[in-house]
């Protein structure tokens, strides 16, 4: 019954970190709907205000040309005194007074200083005909007693406080997107630090429910071979022993940081050649294609070979317990590359990155950890990369590790 139990745990254990993972995913989403929903609002709530202040300009300066109109109607019976007040009240909106010809005749709050000359004029006459472009005058027109059937534009530009308000917005949904970012990358830190504490719970877990039967198993033989020590099964009993010993001990040095040790690549890959044959039906042909020298590189041997047994295993699967598996290294000045290729039934392209993801599995039983797994020994412990080279549904699929060859990295 204890094992019974323990499987049982195992799986409430994996569930309750893919239901983690999907919490994270919504709260995720939240997020960044919520910020979609703030940067909407505060942009409509600007863009009104912005509106509402852009018509208050508008009827400033239509007051502002009404009191220019009278300045230049005026006769000797006019006072000038709120003409003179509401037209040296604008100390904020850029104005440029020109004649129908385009002259400039005056011109107010441009911000920048000029000289008399020629060139100050022509910047005006530039930046008056800019406004009229955007809409932004009023014109006025003199009545002929004063020797002109003409008239006069008021041509002017938003304040610069108008500008500062335009551009708010904008900065304020910089501020929104920033803390967003800022928001899902603490999430998943908080992700990757509880994600790590179940594989270590899990695998110490695992390493010590193994102990006690492996234990047992080791006196069990001990007594078999005084009882029969010509019996041909023990030697094979020995290896499976082994075998669980080595197993166990990789999942106790999941969490742990054990050191790479420099290994041949060939050798540790012969061994789970050596492993899969005895395991594996007869339809499947495990062929390799290795260099004839040694491929050395920092390993963590039982791990790395752990890794090379899922891919073997998946593959198996994935070719219905018939075909053939390829097993290449190579290597250059500064990786070496081991890639285990199946005749199997292949990966849609869409789901290259989706198969290294806990829970992801096409088996219809399995917990889809071994990918995962695989990925985090490759990266993490010996900083490499795993991922699906190439694959064609219905031909095969390619899986590649790189392993660089500078253990400083490690």
């Amino acid at each position: 019954m204890s094992g019974v139990e323990y499987n049982i745990g195992v799986g409430v254990f994996v569930i309750g970190d893919m239901q983690m993972f999907d919490r994270i995913r919504n709260i995720k989403y939240v997020l960044v709907l919520l910020a979609i929903v703030i940067a909407i609002g505060s942009l409509l709530t600007s863009n009104y205000l912005i509106s509402d202040l852009e018509q208050e300009e508008r009827n400033k300066m239509e007051v502002w040309a009404e009191a220019m109109r009278s300045l230049n109607t005026a006769d000797e019976n006019t006072d000038l005194n709120l003409v003179l007040k509401v037209i040296n009240g604008n100390h904020t909106i850029p104005v440029i007074v020109v004649d129908e010809e385009g002259q400039v005749l005056s011109s107010r709050n441009i911000g920048k200083s000029f000289s008399e000359g020629e060139d100050s004029l022509r910047y005006l006459s530039i930046l008056a005909k800019d406004y009229r472009a955007k809409g932004r005058f009023i014109r006025i027109d003199l009545p002929q007693e004063f020797d002109s059937d003409e008239g006069i534009s008021i041509c002017y530009d938003e304040s610069l406080m108008l500008k500062r308000l335009a551009m708010y917005p904008y900065l304020q949904l910089g501020v929104v997107v920033l803390f967003v970012l800022i928001a899902i990358f603490a999430l998943f830190s908080a992700m990757r630090a509880e994600q790590n504490k179940v594989w270590v719970g899990l695998s110490k877990e695992t390493a010590h429910q193994l102990g006690t039967p492996i234990s047992s198993l080791i006196a069990w033989h001990e007594v078999l071979k005084e009882s029969y020590p010509d019996d041909m099964l023990l030697p094979e009993m020995e290896k499976d022993i082994k075998r669980l010993e080595r197993i166990a001990e990789r999942f106790s040095k999941i969490g742990s940081i054990p050191e790479p040790q420099p290994e041949d690549v060939i050798e540790v890959l012969q061994r789970v050649v050596a492993y899969m044959d005895k395991r594996t039906s007869s339809k499947v042909v495990i062929r390799t294609h290795f260099p004839d020298e040694p491929v050395i590189v920092s390993l963590i041997s039982s791990l790395f070979e752990w890794v090379a047994e899922n891919l073997c295993k998946n593959a198996v699967d994935a070719m219905g317990g018939a075909g053939t598996i390829d097993l290449y290294i190579e290597e250059d000045a500064k990786f070496v590359y081991v890639e285990v290729k199946d005749s199997g039934k292949g990966i849609p392209n869409s789901k290259f990155n989706s198969v290294f993801k806990p829970g992801f599995t096409t088996k219809e039983r399995g917990w889809g950890l071994g990918l995962s797994l695989a990925k985090r020994i490759v990266e993490e412990y010996h900083g490499g990369k795993i991922y699906v080279k190439d694959s064609v549904v219905g031909v095969g699929t390619t899986f590649r590790i790189e392993l660089p060859k500078d253990s400083s990295i490690v």
